[in-house]
């Protein structure tokens, strides 16, 4: 009797999240003219026709993996999945306009609940001027699992992708960094104390913006309309999602360039950057790696530099090499590192 071969099983982990996307976008060339971009940057890029492009970005939130209720207010968390897809239009210089919102749930959330996600949900509607337009609901034994799909509009001579960059142009942030990420660890902290102890009281004091950052964070649309005013079309554009690091090498690997950071003028705040030291984590270490930020990361041509130098939160921090000197940081000791992606990883 013939022996049965077994199975060759790849672990997930092994290929990671950007693995397996561009494993799926082999798979699935775009068959219409209509599809300028499918899967690969921020949002898929669509012509309806006319002078604009249609953008649509969908984004998934998972109770346990992306969120965890016991500190989390289910009406910032339902701002904060608007925000989120929201930053994946403003990363290709869009504006929102419609989203929908599915929801997975369990019985275990009573309407009262899902009134006060909704509540945060209608707050972004209103503070980014888009339209809840549909969705889906469905029960889950998993939690509370949140899916949103956003769509925005982009004139098709200001569209900006990753890829486009080229060498000597800016690397520029549109704010400080690793904010949220140490707003995380405060936060997990706190738990910790509490779950070992429930009669503890949470110090959370002058802690407000990194927890902020955390729980609530904001799409920079408003960087976009900047950039417009300043009459500059960046010529790659990522949101800061997984980290900084992270980020940058898409950037790099789209556009097949290297890039030099300077450590000196990485931006962190002071409170990021004295919890960091009070956490014994190297701020730098936060700032690269730290994620959910959801500042905007973008290249600017040289002779942008005049226009771009009167928004005080525009902070430019290197530029664009040729793709052989690699992606590295000038440390404030003068040394040259690599620069690795560290971030968030989902598998």
């Amino acid at each position: 009797m013939q022996k049965k071969t077994e199975q060759q099983r790849t672990e997930l982990k092994d290929l990671g999240e950007f693995g397996l996307i561009r494993r799926i976008q082999q798979q699935f060339a775009p068959k219409h003219s209509e599809s300028v971009l499918g899967i690969g940057d921020d949002a898929a890029v669509i012509d309806t026709g006319g002078e604009n492009y249609t953008l649509v970005s969908t984004d998934m939130l998972v109770e346990g993996i992306h969120f965890d209720l016991s500190y989390v207010p289910l009406k910032h968390l339902g701002y904060k999945a608007v925000a989120v897809n929201v930053s994946d239009i403003a990363a290709m210089n869009g504006t929102p306009k419609q989203f929908t919102v599915s929801l997975g749930l369990s019985n275990r959330f009573p309407l009262e609940a899902i009134d006060e996600l909704y509540a945060g949900i209608k707050h972004a509607c209103s503070n980014y001027n888009i339209d809840l337009v549909g969705g889906d609901t469905t029960s889950t034994r998993a939690g509370l699992v949140i899916s949103i799909t956003a769509i925005g509009e982009v004139k098709k001579d200001q569209i900006v992708y990753r890829k486009g960059c080229q060498e000597n142009e800016l690397i520029c942030v549109s704010g400080d960094l690793g904010g949220a990420y140490m707003g995380l660890q405060v936060l997990e902290r706190e738990k910790q104390v509490f779950m070992a102890n429930p009669d503890m009281q949470p110090e959370l004091d002058g802690k407000d913006y990194i927890v902020r950052r955390q729980l609530k964070p904001e799409a920079r649309t408003d960087m976009v309309y900047e950039l417009r005013e300043l009459g500059v079309v960046p010529t790659s554009m990522i949101d800061i999602s997984d980290g900084l690091a992270s980020e940058l090498m898409h950037l790099c690997s789209q556009s097949e360039v290297g890039a030099i950071l300077y450590e000196e003028h990485l931006p962190i705040a002071k409170v990021t950057y004295d919890t960091s030291v009070e956490l014994n984590i190297d701020p730098t270490t936060s700032m690269l790696n730290g994620g959910e930020d959801y500042e905007l990361l973008f290249t600017v041509k040289q002779e942008d530099y005049d226009k771009i130098k009167q928004n005080a939160e525009i902070i430019e921090i290197g530029y664009v090499l040729p793709k052989e000197k690699g992606v590295v940081l000038k440390t404030k000791g003068e040394q040259i590192v690599p620069i690795t992606a560290q971030g968030w990883k989902h598998f």
